[in-house]
């Protein structure tokens, strides 16, 4: 098995997702926001997969050694590097979380309830005791719950397949729908943080987080049929998490509109 061989495998659940009705249902300011509001958790916990694979990857320990492939812990380190300290659109230094949070403060999106539910994770030290006392929609649970599960397992070829099949290979195609929506939907409301934060990712994820995503599943899987078919398994699985997001957030604007 290889590459090849997963897109085909993926390739339903691929097409559900970027079909998805979401993107059309995203058509005033207050969608905007509702969306961005769900949109977050994914966009904070990507970061735990990404800081994840560097752990298991990379040396993160005193004294240091030389672990793993060279190449690999280029690969890792090279998108951490993007993802934890990229420019911002004017000139200053944060992670991709953190831009997002000041895209959505911008908007004027609720920031509170992503804020409480990162100070409660502090507070428990527990990440499944959060996840379930919060109030956050079953299928939000669900898909953090699924994220934090497959850290846990600790296999990094099944942690690399959620982060490249079911969130960095998707961001380009994804981003860009949304991102014609809102550009011909709210024109004369200012987005360019939120434009910005977009288009980073089309540029980053397309031209080279993608393709590196892409070369670290060959590296950690190589010759083995069971980790090819653990990444077939867990790919899948990242995606329908991904619909259910998806789905939750829909539900979340069709139902508000139904109520005005």
């Amino acid at each position: 098995m290889n590459i090849e061989n997963i897109n085909q495998k993926i390739n339903s659940q691929r097409e559900q997702l970027l079909k998805h009705s979401l993107y059309q249902n995203i058509r005033t300011i207050e969608d905007l926001r509702q969306f961005q509001e769900y949109h977050v958790y994914a966009v904070w916990d990507f970061m735990s997969l990404l800081k994840a694979l560097q752990i298991k990857l990379t040396c993160a320990t005193t004294p240091w050694l030389p672990v793993g492939n060279p190449e690999t812990r280029y690969l890792i380190n090279e998108i951490v590097l993007a993802e934890e300290t990229d420019l911002t659109l004017d000139g200053r230094r944060q992670s991709h979380y953190e831009m997002y949070i000041e895209a959505m403060e911008a908007c004027g999106a609720d920031t509170l309830s992503i804020q409480s539910f990162l100070e409660n994770v502090i507070a428990t030290q527990n990440i499944f005791v959060s996840i379930k006392k919060s109030n956050l929609h079953p299928n939000v649970k669900e898909f953090l719950n699924f994220t934090f599960q497959v850290i846990e397992q600790g296999k990094p070829h099944e942690i690399a397949a959620a982060f490249t099949f079911g969130r960095e290979d998707l961001i380009p195609d994804m981003f860009t729908a949304i991102l014609k929506n809102f550009q011909a939907n709210f024109p004369e409301t200012d987005l360019s943080k939120l434009i910005y934060y977009f288009e980073r990712h089309i540029e980053l994820d397309g031209d080279e987080h993608g393709p590196m995503a892409m070369q670290m599943i060959e590296e950690l899987c190589g010759d083995s049929a069971q980790k090819w078919e653990e990444v077939e398994a867990i790919s899948i699985q990242a995606l329908e998490k991904r619909i259910g997001l998806w789905d939750a957030i829909a539900e979340k604007i069709t139902t508000k509109e139904m109520c005005i």
